[in-house]
């Protein structure tokens, strides 16, 4: 009778399954903390060079790197060939302060590497052809397995991968057009737990008081009793990259440019079932888990389409400022939703209410050449949360975030270019948000008692006198910040 009653109270666990930063709080993708880099989960440090400038680059003639912040800028390259790359760690801390407890949980993250990659040519003299690779979002945070929150996010990985080839033509010695083509994949890691800790406890107490549960059963305490992986591949997606570039004369320069949104889907994704709460929680849940181990499911969601203008000024012929403003169409996140594969686990298809709204992102930058051989920069963006406080989830603690910049250039010879960048995300912090989710130990209990013979009120009553509730709520203040340096080389001719 108690392994029947244990068993079944955890029959609604799927209910609570949650994907998400991202994807992926985004498949990110981001933020969450992005990376930490940019809201959502979109990545702004692709490019060491730029990065020092604040990340600015729409009215500015990079060569290859134009490839990403405009495609247009890349008509105006001097040289036959311009190969360059860059490399960039970010390494970001979140905290989030539990409002009912007042304990402070800090993640536990890795180093996340977005890359860059470019190599621009010459075809004509007006018109230039080349390839780029880099990672525009992803998101990467992790709040270790039993934390308060592990029901809502424990930790997330999420790369998205664009080729592009681009074409760029200059019209006019003053106006160029570019346009490339953005074939994009993914990849998606996710874990949370499938009820909490707290909720297990509840319910083995109350059927120990009820007879259902051996005096003496222990709790879970702060052990997530099992949580779920969900890890798939995105189909390969193709969006488009295009802008334009226009030079009123020898000191100013205008740029526009326009990423459309990809939809990225997971189209079999696996559901993996690990039962953090040991020996207990497997022989206790094992019978009931057993459908959703090995699972397929398939999920959507949005890499946002972006608009940019952005204008560049040389007061003396050492000095380049330039000013970016960006909005992000992040109001296409409306929802993220993840549907099972086999028609006997539909009942456990999430729909999770996201309602982003678009943001803004604001970048300035200065170089000057100290000498022949070596620029010196600083910058500062200002990036703005998409992120809905109503439906807010620590898989992407989305806040606005001020991130000053700094970085160098030297040159050792002419064609050959060695640049550092720096970046520190100081995130503005939210205090008393709160997630709320259905708590599936309740409804398991309910729905068990009820089938063994309770009228519904009864039976919620006694689910309440357990002290479980319909609904659960996880409320804290988070704040973040992140370091993130960035090396960069290019080789011109």
């Amino acid at each position: 009778m108690a392994l029947w009653g244990i068993r079944s109270t955890f029959a609604a666990f799927f209910t609570s399954v949650i994907m998400k930063k991202s994807i992926i709080s985004a498949l990110a993708l981001l933020l969450g903390a992005g990376s930490a880099m940019a809201e959502g989960y979109q990545i702004n440090s692709l490019s060491a060079k730029q990065i020092g400038m604040g990340h600015t680059g729409i009215a500015l003639k990079l060569g290859g790197e134009s490839m990403y912040f405009n495609p247009a800028g890349m008509a105006f390259m001097d040289e036959t060939l311009d190969i360059s790359g860059s490399f960039t760690g970010i390494m970001p801390t979140a905290y989030a302060t539990d409002k009912a407890t007042g304990t402070e949980y800090t993640t536990d993250n890795g180093v996340a590497t977005p890359i860059n990659v470019n190599a621009a040519f010459s075809i004509y003299p007006n018109l230039k052809g080349g390839v780029s690779f880099y990672t525009p979002y992803g998101s990467s945070i992790n709040w270790t397995d039993n934390w308060p929150g592990a029901v809502l996010s424990q930790n997330v990985s999420l790369k998205v991968f664009t080729i592009q080839p681009t074409l760029s033509w200059a019209i006019t010695p003053k106006l160029s057009v570019g346009v490339g083509a953005m074939v994009s994949w993914g990849t998606v890691d996710l874990n949370k737990g499938l009820v909490s800790a707290s909720s297990a406890d509840k319910a083995i107490a109350g059927m120990q008081a009820l007879g259902l549960l051996p005096a003496g059963t222990p709790g879970f305490g702060s052990t997530t009793p099992a949580s779920v992986n969900l890890n798939g591949k995105t189909k390969v997606v193709v969006g488009v990259n295009v802008g334009a570039m226009y030079n009123f004369n020898d000191k100013w320069t205008v740029g526009a440019s326009f990423r459309s949104k990809m939809g990225m889907k997971v189209k079999a994704g696996n559901a993996k079932v690990d039962y953090t709460g040991g020996a207990l929680a497997e022989s206790l849940l094992g019978g009931t888990l057993g459908g959703l181990h090995n699972a397929n499911f398939k999920a959507e969601m949005p890499c946002p389409w972006v608009v940019g203008l952005g204008v560049s000024y040389k007061p003396v012929p050492r000095l380049t400022l330039a000013f970016d403003a960006r909005l992000t169409g992040w109001s296409a996140y409306k929802q993220l939703d993840i549907e099972f594969l086999s028609e006997q686990l539909r009942d456990m298809d999430q729909h999770i209410e996201k309602k982003y709204k678009n943001s803004m992102c604001y970048s300035l930058g200065a170089q000057y050449a100290v000498t022949d051989r070596f620029d010196a920069r600083l910058g500062l963006m200002v990036d703005t949360s998409p992120v809905n406080d109503n439906y807010y989830n620590p898989e992407t603690p989305g806040m606005t975030k001020i991130e000053p910049t700094l970085g160098l250039s030297f040159r050792p010879i002419p064609s050959l270019s060695i640049d550092f960048g720096f970046m520190y995300v100081a995130g503005l912090g939210v205090d008393n948000v709160s997630c709320t989710y259905e708590d599936a130990m309740y409804k398991g209990v309910v729905g068990q008692l009820m089938g063994a013979g309770l009228p519904l009120e009864t039976a919620a009553a006694t689910a309440a006198g357990f002290g479980l509730t319909p609904t659960g709520k996880f409320t804290a203040d988070y704040k973040l910040h992140a370091f993130i340096p960035s090396i960069g080389v290019s080789y011109k001719f």
